[in-house]
C-alpha cells in the first residue's frame, strides 16, 4: 500500500470521481483487506470471494450489530460495492490484481440483511468477552 499520506490524497480524489461511497469505506476495507490476509496466513493475494467474506467477519468483529447501518451510511449496501471500492483502488494504484480477478467477483456474494440483519444472533458467546 501507498505511504498513509498518499493513500489519503489518492482517496480524495477517487471521491471526486466516484461520490457514491465515503473515505471511512475506503480505509475500512484497506483494513479488511489487512485482516483477511492475517486470518488466511497469507501476505499476497486473495480472491474477491475471500475478501468479501474476511470484510463481513472484519464489520461484525468491529461495528457488531451495527455493522449494516455502518456500511449504508458508507454508501454500501450490496457486496458489488465492496468490489467498486477495490476496483476504484486497483484503478489509482493503491491495489493490484491478477488477470483472473473481476469485479463480478464481487456480485452476490452475500445478503446484506442475512450477514449482518441479525449479527447478535450469530455472534458465540465467547464473541462477546
Amino acid at each position: 500500500m501507498q505511504d498513509e499520506s498518499n493513500f489519503y490524497q489518492l482517496v480524495e480524489e477517487l471521491l471526486k470521481q466516484d461520490a457514491r461511497y465515503k473515505s471511512d469505506a475506503y480505509e475500512f476495507l484497506m483494513q479488511a483487506l489487512h485482516f483477511t490476509q492475517s486470518q488466511l496466513k497469507r501476505k499476497t493475494h486473495v480472491t474477491g470471494r475471500e475478501l468479501t467474506e474476511g470484510i463481513r467477519d472484519f464489520a461484525i468483529q468491529q461495528y457488531g450489530p451495527m455493522a449494516k447501518t455502518v456500511f449504508a451510511h458508507w454508501g454500501i449496501t450490496k457486496t458489488l460495492d465492496f468490489g467498486n471500492i477495490i476496483f476504484n483502488m486497483i484503478d489509482k494504484k493503491i491495489l493490484s490484481k491478477t488477470d483472473t480477478d473481476s469485479l463480478e467477483d464481487f456480485k452476490n456474494v452475500y445478503d446484506f440483511e442475512s450477514a449482518f440483519g441479525n449479527v447478535l444472533a450469530n455472534l458465540n458467546i465467547k464473541d462477546l468477552k
